[in-house]
């Protein structure tokens, strides 16, 4: 099919219409309503599933309730959404039910503001809900990436019957490019047989997340752990960067993942040895992959939109071998090449030790100093 011209949030929405979303269930928040307001549309169109529900709360409910059923349905928030969403995503975790959220990232802490940034990767790696569950994170870097990413975060979530986040930022939910949407799937005939539907002629399925017994609940945590196992084992993506050389490794995801391979080929037509692993699945971590990579290289760099949430997976990940340093920018700025290719010089340069913790230490001096001089 030929590419098409949208902004990214059409062009997510989309992409899950034809990946055979029967249900879509949300409310308006920025940077992520005009998922919203696309679904809105197109899903009556085609005799599908739309409702705005009155609250964030509602909404997840919602998503809840047609996953019970066997239905593809999702989400579209952005943080403080994914707050008030918290309850419910970890029921949908206890209770085993495939489901999709959107999260387009947003400044933070509190109300924060409408602009990009990364803040929201400790709230859906570590499970933002409570109790022992584990979501599959999937972070795309490109409008096309997050087309591609709806149909996989489904087939990820209906083969693990798992919570499956896309995590992408305001930037790629607002930027416009050019991307090849998908054929349209058709929708399944039957319910898959676990689901809960009309039980003539059979017996009922039960789907629930309480279990009043303590041994009972052992063995639910023990099958979602076996469950995750098999997910770390098998699903674990990411994408390597002119690493068979490197000296100075980056690791970066979504969009600043996007800009760090700018500078770094800027880096590279300079002289400087750097590559890159951009993580694509921030659960399960590529952490063997860097773990491994930390055995090559002499430094590592970590680029988030953020306070270094991944710097510390990825640290444990590394496990000491070598020097790591972090950069980040934060409260919903977005990071030029210039200042990441600015980065990568300086940590080719620098041979010294870092202590643990030291590395945010220095970034802030860094970042404070490039504030005073008017460098945003």
């Amino acid at each position: 099919m030929a590419k098409e011209l949208m902004k990214g949030n059409d062009a997510f929405a989309e992409a899950a219409v034809r990946a055979g979303v029967e249900g879509f269930f949300g409310y308006p928040i920025t940077p992520a309503s005009e998922f919203l307001e696309y679904m809105a549309k197109r899903m009556p169109e085609l005799g599908r599933g739309f409702l705005q529900a009155e609250s964030e709360v509602a909404a997840i409910n919602m998503v809840y309730g047609a996953a019970c059923a066997g239905v593809r349905s999702l989400t579209a928030t952005s943080g403080p959404g994914l707050s008030l969403m918290s309850e419910a995503l970890s029921y949908i975790a206890g209770t085993e039910v495939p489901a999709v959220v959107v999260n387009v990232m947003r400044g933070g802490p509190g109300l924060g503001n409408i602009a990009p940034s990364q803040s929201d990767y400790n709230q859906m790696v570590k499970g933002g809900g409570h109790g022992d569950y584990f979501p599959i994170v999937l972070a795309p870097a490109t409008v096309q990436e997050a087309i591609d990413h709806i149909t996989l975060a489904f087939e990820l979530a209906e083969k693990y019957r798992s919570l499956t986040f896309i995590a992408v930022d305001g930037n790629l939910g607002q930027m416009m490019e050019p991307a090849e949407l998908p054929p349209m799937l058709g929708l399944p005939d039957e319910p898959p047989a676990w689901a809960v539907y009309g039980a003539k002629d059979r017996e009922p399925n039960i789907l629930t997340s309480i279990y009043i017994d303590p041994p009972d609940e052992e063995v639910t945590n023990i099958r979602l752990l076996k469950r995750w196992i098999e997910v770390e084992k098998n699903e674990i993506r990411y994408k390597e960067y002119d690493l068979d050389d490197a000296e100075i490794a980056i690791i970066s995801f979504g969009v600043a993942g996007r800009i760090c391979s700018s500078a770094l080929r800027t880096a590279r037509e300079a002289g400087v040895k750097v590559g890159m692993i951009r993580p694509i699945t921030l659960a399960p971590f590529p952490r063997e992959a860097i773990r491994e990579l930390s055995k090559r290289v002499r430094r590592i760099l970590v680029v988030e939109m953020n306070t270094g949430q991944m710097l510390e997976d990825v640290k444990q990940a590394v496990g000491g071998r070598v020097p790591i340093e972090f950069y980040g920018r934060i409260g919903g700025i977005t990071p030029l090449p210039d200042e990441i290719l600015e980065e990568i010089y300086r940590v080719n340069q620098n041979t010294e030790d870092i202590a643990d913790g030291q590395e945010r230490v220095e970034w802030l001096e860094r970042l404070e100093a490039r504030i005073e001089r008017g460098e945003q």
